[in-house]
C-alpha cells in the first residue's frame, strides 16, 4: 500500500529545508521537480521516482488536520504548513525515505509527523504491477492500465487533495476509469464521494476478513479483470455482496441533512460567487462557513470575494471549490461555478451532520428557499435526510439511502411548468409560495426525512411537474 507522510509544522519549509529533508535519505538519489515545479520527487539511479513532495500548504482553518487525519492531529493548532510526501507503490526503500523526509522537516521546522510511527504496510495486497513512472506524471496513481488509473490509499479519511483531484482529471483526459483502493477502515470524505460518478470509476475496498475486495458503495464483490475492478457475477444479472459491507448497519441516531441547488443569475460584474452557500449555511447553523479552498485540507478562511476573484481568473473554465464549517458544527459542501448561455450557474451540494442529541432544524427551510428564490435566483433545491454519520464521511458499509424532506422550485422554472400547474399538486401538503406573488417560486413538503414514503411522494410530485410540458 503507498504510504502518504504528513509534515505538519509551525514555520514554513523553504526549499532548503525540503532538499534537506529530501537528502536525508542519502547522497546516492537525484532531486527532481515535477507538475510544472509544484512537486518535488527524490529519484533513485535510473530515474524512477520514489517519493514525491507537493508545495507545503499554509492552513488556517481550524479543525482541518482532525478531520482528515483522525485524533492522533487532533492536537494540532492554526496555522500549520501541511507537507505531503507520497512514497511510491511496494518499495519499502521509498517509504523509509517519505518517513525520513517528513521527520527531517519537522524538526528543521517545528512540529509534528502523521502518522506518527510511518512504517511499511508490509502485508498489503497489490493489485497488478506497479507503473515505474505516475500516470500521466500523477504522483496519485499507483497502478495504471488501458482503461483504469487506480489510487492507493490508507488513510482514515480519503480526501480530495490536490494530488487525488489532479490525478481525477488526467485519468478523465485519457478515457480512463479512477478506482480508489483502501482498507475497510478508510472512509471518503463527501467531495471524493461526488467525484466517484459511478462504474467504472468506483471505491474498492479490500476485505479483510472474506479476502478479495468489495465495493465500498453498493458492497457489491469485485476482481481484478481486464485491467480494472469489476463485479463478480455469481449469477446472471446478480452480483453477490460482501459481508463485512452489510455489518454495523444499526441506527445510531446520526443524521445528515442535505441539501442540493443551483442558482442561475446574469452574468455581471457586480456579481459575487458564493453567497447562495452562505446564505444556506448560515439559515441552518447560524453562520457562514469557516474556510473554502480548491482541495483538501480546506486552508483559506471563507470569503465570496476570494472565490470570486479565482472564479473570474479562471472563467470561462469551470471552478470547483470545497467549503467545511467549525470543528464543532459539521458541515461541509461542494460547489461549482460555470458560465452557460443561461448565466453564471452556481451548483452546491451542502451537508450537515446532527448527533443523537441534535435536532436538524427543518423548520428553517421554507424560509431559506425563499431566500434563495428572492436574491440569489434558485432554480430548483432537493433536501433529504439520512441516517450516517455526525461527521459527513463515508464508511464502506451499508447505510440507509437518503429520504425526501422538501423540494422547492424557482420562479423562472414556476412560469415554465405553468403558475396553476405549479400550485396545485396531488401532494397531501400544500406547497409554500415564495417571493412576489406576481412571480413566485415553490417549496413543497415531503416529509420529516423519518419515512421512505416520501419517495413515492417526491415521484409523484415530479410526474405531475413534467405534465405541463
Amino acid at each position: 500500500m503507498t504510504k502518504d507522510v504528513i509534515a505538519l509544522t509551525e514555520r514554513m519549509p523553504d526549499i532548503w529545508s525540503i532538499v534537506a529533508g529530501l537528502f536525508a535519505g542519502g547522497p546516492d538519489l537525484d532531486v527532481r521537480a515535477a507538475g510544472e515545479g509544484a512537486v518535488v520527487q527524490m529519484c533513485d539511479e535510473a530515474g524512477r521516482p520514489l517519493v514525491s513532495v507537493e508545495a507545503p500548504l499554509l492552513v488556517r482553518v481550524a479543525g482541518e488536520a482532525a478531520r482528515l487525519l483522525g485524533p492522533e492531529a487532533g492536537g494540532t493548532g492554526v496555522p500549520v504548513w501541511w507537507t505531503e510526501a507520497r512514497a511510491a507503490t511496494g518499495v519499502e526503500r521509498a517509504e523509509l525515505l517519505a518517513a525520513s523526509f517528513a521527520r527531517r522537516l519537522a524538526r528543521l521546522c517545528g512540529g509534528s509527523v502523521w502518522p506518527s510511527a510511518a512504517a511499511a504496510d508490509a502485508g498489503a495486497a497489490q493489485p497488478g504491477a506497479a507503473s515505474a513512472a505516475p500516470a500521466a506524471a500523477q504522483p496519485a496513481v499507483d497502478v495504471l492500465t488501458e482503461r483504469t488509473a487506480v489510487v492507493l490509499q490508507d488513510r482514515p479519511v480519503v480526501a480530495m487533495t490536490a494530488w487525488l483531484s489532479d490525478a481525477i482529471r488526467a485519468a478523465a483526459a485519457s478515457d480512463r476509469a479512477v478506482q480508489i483502493v483502501t482498507p475497510a477502515t478508510s472512509r471518503l470524505s463527501l467531495p471524493t464521494r461526488l467525484a466517484l460518478t459511478g462504474p467504472p470509476s468506483r471505491w474498492v475496498v479490500r476485505d479483510e476478513e472474506g479476502g478479495g475486495y468489495y465495493d465500498g458503495l453498493s458492497g457489491a464483490l469485485l476482481r481484478w479483470h481486464d485491467g480494472g475492478f469489476a463485479p463478480v457475477e455469481a449469477e446472471p444479472e446478480r452480483t453477490p455482496v460482501a459481508r463485512a459491507f452489510l455489518k454495523g448497519a444499526e441506527d445510531t441516531g446520526e443524521r445528515q441533512l442535505t441539501l442540493s441547488f443551483r442558482t442561475v443569475h446574469p452574468a455581471d460584474e457586480g456579481l459575487v460567487l458564493g453567497r447562495p452557500l452562505e446564505a444556506a449555511w448560515t439559515a441552518v447553523t447560524g453562520g457562514p462557513p469557516a474556510g473554502w479552498s480548491t482541495a483538501e485540507p480546506v486552508n483559506l478562511p471563507w470569503s465570496c470575494e476570494a472565490l470570486t476573484a479565482l472564479a473570474r481568473d479562471r472563467a470561462p473554465e469551470s471552478t470547483w471549490a470545497v467549503a467545511v464549517g467549525r470543528a464543532d458544527r459539521p458541515a461541509i459542501a461542494t460547489l461549482r461555478v460555470e458560465r452557460t448561455a443561461r448565466g453564471v450557474e452556481q451548483d452546491v451540494t451542502l451537508a450537515f451532520g446532527h448527533g443523537p442529541g441534535e435536532k436538524p432544524p427543518l423548520d428553517v427551510l421554507p424560509d431559506l428557499a425563499a431566500t434563495l428564490v428572492t436574491e440569489h435566483r434558485l432554480q430548483s433545491m432537493l433536501v433529504q435526510m439520512r441516517a450516517a454519520r455526525r461527521d459527513l464521511s463515508l464508511p464502506a458499509r451499508f447505510e440507509p439511502p437518503a429520504v425526501p424532506v422538501g423540494f422547492a422550485l424557482g420562479a423562472d422554472e414556476v412560469r415554465e411548468v405553468g403558475l396553476t400547474f405549479a400550485r396545485r399538486t396531488p401532494l397531501p401538503a400544500r406547497p409554500v409560495p415564495l417571493g412576489p406573488a406576481a412571480r413566485p417560486g415553490f417549496y413543497y413538503p415531503l416529509g420529516d426525512g423519518g419515512s421512505p414514503s416520501s419517495w413515492a411522494l417526491f415521484e409523484q410530485l415530479m410526474r405531475h411537474l413534467r405534465q405541463s410540458d
